[in-house]
């Protein structure tokens, strides 16, 4: 696990400031991934669902099929909706990570037989109910916990004349449930190193902040294969569920308050050979740090996003997505306990990233993100320049996947992707040189992160 992730988790037990600092961090884990277990209940390849064929990116067929609740079938049973998935890594950084993030990781580079292997309860439960339930054993700190969590139930019928789907989503992370993943914890990069950088030392709630710790109910429509609308609330799990599961008692982000409203409404365009979506998002909510006495501070964050499919016919695929997420902070619980200075402040993230496929089985990547936000001395301490969340910089990936696709070997049974990518940044919490006062500058976070992925 990324070593800053630890030390903000350490942290977090002592102070609440350290719950700003640490989002980030949380968003920075790999995230889920593409299941076999649908390609066998449709009968539809994977490369019908996912750009690339392989990968979280869906495709106009992926985005309808996880509305309609993961229930179309091509009619023949005996399907079971399980799958499992395995990662294998090599990682290295520029310069030695500031400490060991586990016994048995080096400090400058590290291969990993078992990255992260992950076994998936996904596909039809019923005619009209249907999951995405993923266990995650990770081998960087030999641990194993319930992972993402999407079950939902959906009806389709029509409203003026046209098809719409009713839906409702039961869920533990704001965003699992969005069915673009073009936002959150779906974006690009798809699967990256769990003792890299992420992208810096202070993110957005609603990118990660949440993840696994609580749970949501929300309900959705989806008219005309056009317009996508859904409104939700948040609870916090409580710490013995949450260790139960596996997440870890002392990593308990506190108590979200009951007035908690997630909301989406998307604009959703699938011209056949080219798709778009574009739409807008929030999170508002407050977070109690010390379940145990009172005080909280309030998170309200609004966000746009907008992504681009070439699909022609399959033998080239190009896209582009982009998310500007805005976030305002009252900080009441962490002024009143000298953990900021200010009682208000900001922090925004943008990504955009373009990607282009040929057949199916090369691809090439490029993103750029920057987190930008106000400073803070108190809050903005520990590991950062000048009091300030900026970080900025640029991933490059390249992969190839030779399973996966129509008629490839042992579909759709074998899926593998190889990829290479490469981090690099211009900017690390608030500064290009001795960001952490150590001496140790932004660019000696740039990573190389190497990869066999595999599904079945």
């Amino acid at each position: 696990m990324n070593p800053l992730i630890t030390a903000g988790r350490r942290a977090l037990r002592g102070t609440a400031a350290a719950l700003l600092a640490a989002l980030g961090l949380l968003a920075a884990a790999p995230a889920a991934h593409a299941v076999p277990s649908f390609a066998r209940q449709t009968g539809a390849d994977c490369a019908a669902c996912h750009v690339g064929a392989f990968g979280p990116q869906l495709t106009p067929y992926g985005i309808k099929f996880k509305i309609g609740g993961y229930t179309e079938t091509d009619g023949k049973g005996g399907k079971m909706p399980l799958s499992a998935m395995l990662v294998s890594s090599y990682t290295q950084t520029a310069k030695n990570l500031p400490e060991k993030p586990a016994d048995n990781v080096s400090v400058n580079r590290n291969f990993n037989p078992i990255d992260e292997a992950s076994l998936f309860l996904a596909g039809r439960l019923s005619d009209k109910i249907g999951a995405f339930i993923q266990a995650t054993y990770s081998g960087i700190d030999h641990s194993t916990a319930l992972d993402q969590m999407d079950i939902r139930a959906a009806h389709s019928t029509e409203v003026a004349g046209k098809e719409t789907v009713f839906g409702l989503s039961v869920h533990n992370n704001p965003g699992v449930q969005d069915p673009f993943n073009s936002t959150t914890i779906w974006g690009f990069p798809y699967t990256s190193s769990a003792l890299g950088f992420g992208m810096g030392g202070a993110g957005t709630l609603i990118n990660g902040g949440l993840e696994q710790r609580v749970t949501g109910v929300s309900a959705y429509t989806f008219w005309n294969n056009m317009i996508y609308a859904e409104l939700g609330t948040y609870r916090s799990l409580p710490v013995t569920m949450q260790s139960k599961f596996g997440l870890g008692k002392a990593d308990d982000i506190g108590r979200v308050g009951s007035g908690t409203v997630y909301w989406r409404l998307a604009m959703f365009q699938d011209w056949k050979k080219q798709a778009f979506n574009a739409g807008i998002f929030g999170l508002n909510t407050t977070v109690q740090p010390d379940r145990s006495t009172p005080g909280s501070n309030k998170f309200s964050d609004l966000g746009v996003d907008a992504s681009y499919q070439f699909l022609g016919t399959r033998q080239h695929v190009a896209t582009v997505n982009t998310s500007f997420i805005r976030e305002r902070q009252t900080r009441n619980e962490l002024v009143a306990n000298d953990g900021a200075d200010n009682l208000k402040g900001r922090l925004n993230e943008f990504k955009l990233n373009a990607s282009y496929h040929y057949m199916q089985t090369w691809g090439a990547t490029v993103g750029r993100f920057v987190t930008r936000g106000s400073s803070d001395a108190t809050l903005y301490s520990d590991g950062f320049a000048n009091g300030s969340p900026n970080t900025s910089g640029y991933i490059l990936q390249a992969d190839w996947t030779p399973w996966g696709k129509e008629n490839s070997w042992g579909a759709p049974w074998a899926n593998v992707r190889f990829g290479a990518q490469y981090t690099l940044y211009n900017k690390y919490n608030g500064a290009k040189n001795n960001y952490d006062g150590t001496g140790r500058d932004a660019k000696d976070n740039n990573t190389l992160f190497l990869f066999a992925w595999t599904s079945f």
